[in-house]
């Protein structure tokens, strides 16, 4: 258990490197799970990824990560500004996670400066594009140390 963690991609984050290159640039979903994972190798961790455009599986994945993992890496799209129940999810799982965002959300539209997971989070990475995800999978190696 202490060596796995959950890496949770939400909605339109599967066309990343087609969808608005100006904003998430051209790496795609598999790009950032390929870095998660070599990442987490060199930390001595194992990753279970998944991305769902659907709230409620991403909920269920959350749960089940309580079973089998020590933390999680998320980036919960546009559900960042909208869900609570993904924000209920990770509350009671009471897993350490890491919010992740590829683009600067504060430099954006009004209504992507609201997170409801942030307040919650050990961590918040936003805009070093998907370094960020890097920068997360060491972080929380750290926490769960």
């Amino acid at each position: 258990m202490a060596n796995r963690i959950l890496l949770v991609n939400g909605p339109n984050l599967n066309l990343l490197g087609t969808r608005e290159p100006e904003v998430y640039g051209s790496d795609t979903l598999d790009d950032i799970v390929a870095l998660t994972v070599e990442t987490a190798r060199v930390e001595e961790l194992q990753v279970v990824a998944m991305q769902s455009n659907h709230e409620g599986e991403i909920v269920d994945a959350i749960h089940s990560a309580r079973e089998d993992c020590a933390g999680i890496i998320i980036n919960a799209g546009a559900y960042t500004h909208t869900s609570v129940a993904i924000r209920d999810a990770l509350k009671a799982v009471a897993l350490p996670f890491i919010e992740v965002h590829i683009s600067n959300v504060h430099a954006r539209e009004e209504f992507r400066h609201r997170s409801y997971l942030s307040d919650i989070a050990e961590c918040v990475i936003v805009g070093a594009g998907i370094q960020g995800y890097e920068f997360a999978v060491e972080r929380l190696a750290r926490v769960i140390a």
